[in-house]
């Protein structure tokens, strides 16, 4: 293989559907829904946005101010979806060294974002680690196929740094059938069906908020702004959902969990369905701010998740931080 330079690298990965354009480019262009916490400052977060004050206080150049928001929005978005795909193209080549060695990637090679990898490093040094990924290589290993792609096992990491995170959506297990899993949680590429629980987010997005509903389903627009959407499990075995549960998995989102939580201030924490609140126990509700409501999928979105308004009430919690709030409209 000929020698190639870094920036030749930074290219949407083959294997990890639903990458995002190459950074030059983007540059160039069942339970009931809890209150939001009482809007308090939290120590810690970055100085209120001048258009963000603006909007608030009623200022006559408010739309002025609007625009502003929505170029620093812009501006964000293309910051972190350059990092993303030098995140994903390295991941992408950790997977191509290894298979041209004959061999698998360990697994943690997989995790590429540095804050990520000082904040879990020792926790890849324990007992159950090494059982985990002895579990995962075999697996990649045998007759059946493991979703999502290799390079895209830490996605939700590797494209939302620690330092960047502002809201949280943890899923369960990636999706089981092919070329659905993205290595987001609730997310498929574009071009796939839209799945009956992000239909339904989709639903609320629109009650909540007026955004037209998405013809895809690819939630990347989310990861760039400080949304980390992350799975409880990070993978699966091809048409067999939970078959990469109780592996170990758990224990290290759950690490992941309390790191973000003990590192970080006024995160918005979206938790939906019994799964992803019982993750609640390793989040200091002191620190940030836990926002619960029913699982979106068909069975439960009518017994609390339709009508919660997580999406208002998350930007509502950011900029009483003064931080900018997430656009969830999808294009």
């Amino acid at each position: 293989m000929g020698q190639k330079s870094l920036d030749s690298f930074f290219k949407r990965p083959a294997s990890c559907q639903g990458a995002a354009k190459d950074a030059t480019a983007a540059a160039a262009s069942g339970d009931d829904a809890a209150q939001p916490p009482a809007a308090e400052a939290v120590a810690g977060v970055p100085p209120q946005p001048p258009a963000v004050a603006a909007a608030a206080a009623g200022d006559d150049s408010a739309a002025e101010a609007a625009q502003d928001v929505h170029a620093a929005q812009a501006s964000e978005q293309q910051r972190m979806r350059a990092a993303a795909n030098r995140n994903a193209a390295l991941a992408k080549q950790v997977v191509i060294r290894a298979e041209q060695a004959g061999g698998l990637p360990r697994l943690g090679d997989l995790l590429i974002e540095p804050s990520w990898r000082e904040a879990l490093e020792w926790e890849m040094d324990k007992a159950y680690w090494a059982d985990l990924e002895a579990f995962v290589r075999s697996e990649w290993g045998g007759s059946q196929m493991v979703f999502p792609p290799k390079d895209c096992v830490f996605r939700a990491l590797n494209t939302c740094p620690l330092d960047k995170v502002r809201v949280v959506i943890l899923g369960q297990d990636p999706y089981h059938d092919l070329g659905q899993a993205m290595g987001l949680s609730f997310s498929v590429p574009q071009g796939k069906a839209i799945p009956s629980s992000l239909r339904n987010m989709y639903k609320e997005l629109k009650e909540d908020l007026g955004c037209q509903v998405p013809k895809h389903g690819n939630l990347e627009k989310w990861a760039h702004q400080g949304v980390l959407l992350l799975n409880a499990v990070l993978t699966v075995r091809a048409h067999t959902a939970a078959s990469h549960a109780k592996k170990g998995w758990e224990r290290f989102t759950d690490a992941v969990i309390s790191q973000l939580s003990s590192r970080r201030q006024g995160v918005v924490f979206l938790l939906w369905g019994r799964y992803a609140q019982d993750k609640g126990k390793h989040i200091d509700k002191q620190r940030h701010h836990v926002l619960t409501a029913a699982h979106p999928s068909g069975l439960s979105a009518s017994r609390g998740f339709f009508g919660c308004r997580h999406y208002s009430a998350a930007n509502r919690l950011l900029e009483q931080q003064g931080q900018l709030p997430i656009d969830w409209c999808i294009e």
